[in-house]
């Protein structure tokens, strides 16, 4: 598979560009999903129950949509940076960054050498199984999506300095561990909340990042926009199949009575 520089480039440029969250580890979500009209898909192998055996599956249901593929890795690990890039991750979210030091870390994760520390393979399907490798190697660091996941007062306060570091190419909120971790649980509208979500967006600009969030509701779509939040995720696979299904049932139970 070859890697493009566009989504990439259009995320860089603050262009509005929506996702979801695949949480429910199926392809078949995936594909869906994918062919919905999202511009990229976030695969959730953190809270999701998707593993290396449903990953590939998954992203080669996603390649054959029009739709952006970032995995969500359960946490900050160099080695399972390898794992997912090597089977054809286009870009990586990282829970809970909350310094420059970690973001670079994660940098360096996701760059071969002499740029990082990324693991080299030829023969694995980021690289078309060696047909693209070396267009991968020389070029993928400029391809490859980074985004780095604000989740605490400490990452807010750290935003500037994560912003800066060069290979960060997303903030991330992830609006219910930040607000459990400030203290105001699912207060998402609150004072306290829109100041820090207030200066993460203006951390992004500042270095000419890309600020992104997960709202749960439309209601909430316009307000992040207009907060500056460029890369926005509404809803999942699996929120989506649950509301479906209750709402389909009690249609059913209404007709009954």
């Amino acid at each position: 598979m070859k890697l493009s520089s566009d989504f990439r480039t259009r995320v860089l440029a603050g262009q509005w560009l929506t996702g979801t969250f695949i949480n429910l580890g199926s392809p078949i979500t995936t594909e869906i999903a994918g062919n919905a009209g999202y511009d990229w898909l976030l695969i959730d192998h953190e809270h999701g129950p998707g593993g290396q055996d449903t990953l590939v599956s998954q992203l080669q249901a996603a390649a054959a949509t029009p739709a952006f593929a970032v995995v969500r890795i359960a946490w900050n690990e160099t080695v399972t940076f390898k794992r997912v890039l090597d089977m054809g991750a286009q870009g990586v979210m990282v829970p809970f960054i909350s310094s420059a030091e970690e973001a670079k870390k994660a940098v360096s994760a996701m760059r071969y050498p002499p740029r990082g520390v990324r693991g080299l393979a030829k023969m694995q399907r980021a690289s078309g199984y060696g047909v693209d490798f070396e267009d991968h190697y020389l070029h993928g660091h400029e391809k490859l999506l980074l985004v780095a996941q604000i989740e605490s007062p400490e990452a807010v306060s750290a935003a500037d300095e994560i912003a800066a570091v060069d290979g960060v190419d997303v903030l991330f909120v992830g609006p219910t561990d930040l607000s459990y971790n400030m203290g105001i649980r699912d207060q998402l509208e609150s004072t306290q909340f829109i100041e820090a979500l207030t200066k993460v967006v203006s951390a992004a600009k500042k270095s000419g990042k890309a600020a992104g969030i997960l709202v749960q509701s439309a209601a909430m779509v316009e307000k992040c926009r207009d907060l500056g939040f460029s890369f926005v995720a509404l809803g999942s696979d699996g929120g989506s199949v649950a509301n479906g299904l209750r709402q389909n049932a009690a249609a059913l139970k209404a007709a009954k009575k």
